[in-house]
């Protein structure tokens, strides 16, 4: 039985063969290009540092969404981002739900839910 090898095998996904690219933000030689870590405060007091190429100061964005509650953190800590008020936040998958549906259709799929539940467990209504 002849097995046949693929050039691939054992290698991690985002390694491009033969051109000794690790990353995409490491130039064609091999060598990593410098990085920079930013530390972003949203309302809350959370810190949230991504890591960014190397770059000009003005080009790092001066706004970036928390990690952890999902609001617009600023590099200054305890700066509220303008248009943003600190008590806002995500909507929860429940408040979605909400507002595409009515109560009435909350109250009918429940409904139908239960009734589907007692006929598979035959439990009287």
């Amino acid at each position: 039985m002849v097995h046949s090898s693929s050039g691939f095998r054992g290698t991690r996904v985002g390694v491009i063969q033969g051109a000794g690219l690790k990353n995409q933000g490491d130039d064609p030689l091999g060598e990593p290009l410098p990085r920079i870590c930013v530390s972003y405060w949203c309302a809350m007091g959370h810190e949230t540092r991504p890591v960014f190429l190397k770059l000009p100061d003005d080009q790092i964005p001066d706004v970036w969404d928390c990690r952890q509650c999902g609001r617009p953190a600023s590099r200054n800590p305890g700066a509220v981002v303008p248009g943003e008020a600190p008590e806002d936040g995500f909507k929860t998958h429940l408040e979605y739900v909400k507002e595409r549906r009515s109560s009435q259709d909350a109250e009918d799929v429940l409904a139908g839910a239960l009734q589907r539940l007692r006929a598979s467990r035959r439990l009287p209504d």
